[in-house]
């Protein structure tokens, strides 16, 4: 395939980017989408040009690394794909793709496509843990009932990878989706109960702090999600958060 590459180029975080048009040949569908921006990054080397700058490290899907925007699809056109595991096939020949970073205040450009996510990690550390014993003489798992489906709604809120593509696919660069997947994955365990109240209330407290938006209840973060975290977790999220107000 011959392709048009529109892409965002950004020196650094107080430099003024703007948009770049690459064409690129050779294209083969078989190639995964960060396959084709290593053959044009080698490319752009060649000709003593500087390389795209993106983040990736798995590349099978679990890590969330590879945030791309790819026309104006978080990780592209295919639901429930990360950008890494996107394929060539999904495009044509002669198509113009642009491809652009994460867009929210939260998520700072630190160059090209690259974008700072280092907001959700302090939102985890703010409360995303359980004080339980989980070394040394640890209780066996079986030891703690816990019913079927709450174990495996727990299982999947904690699926999420923490790509970001919630707050890139919201217009109020909203996230609660990431956000509550974390307090989901504690507060339909038993072992999350200890922590439940404090937990809520200070990681809601530093989602605000980071600067995300509100939540209006859109859904586009659940359409793009490359988990498929459902809004359910944002229902949930809610219910933790008011009854830990109306208990302190």
């Amino acid at each position: 395939m011959k392709l048009t590459l529109k892409i965002w180029r950004q020196a650094g975080p107080e430099a003024k980017g703007k948009m770049v048009t690459y064409p690129l040949d050779g294209v083969d569908g078989d190639m995964s989408f960060l396959e084709m921006m290593d053959i044009l990054n080698e490319e752009l080397v060649n000709k003593g040009e500087e390389p795209v700058e993106f983040d990736h490290d798995c590349r099978e899907g679990i890590c969330g690394s590879c945030n791309m925007m790819i026309n104006g699809q978080p990780h592209g056109p295919q639901k429930l794909t990360t950008t890494c595991q996107l394929h060539m096939r999904k495009f044509n020949d002669g198509d113009t793709i642009t491809i652009e970073p994460w867009r929210a205040a939260a998520f700072p450009v630190i160059k090209d496509l690259i974008v700072d996510r280092s907001s959700f990690d302090r939102i985890q550390q703010a409360g995303a843990y359980v004080s339980v014993n989980t070394s040394g003489n640890t209780q066996d798992a079986n030891s703690i009932p816990v019913e079927k489906e709450k174990a495996d709604e727990a299982f999947h809120s904690a699926t999420c990878i923490g790509c970001g593509a919630c707050v890139a696919a919201c217009k109020n660069a909203s996230a609660m989706l990431f956000t509550s997947a974390k307090v989901s994955q504690y507060a339909l365990l038993p072992q999350g109960e200890v922590e439940a109240t404090k937990r809520v209330q200070d990681m809601v407290r530093q989602m605000d702090i980071e600067g995300f938006g509100n939540c209006t209840n859109t859904g586009a973060c659940m359409i793009e999600c490359p988990k498929g975290i459902k809004l359910e977790n944002i229902a949930r999220m809610n219910r933790e958060y008011l009854k830990a107000e109306t208990l302190s």
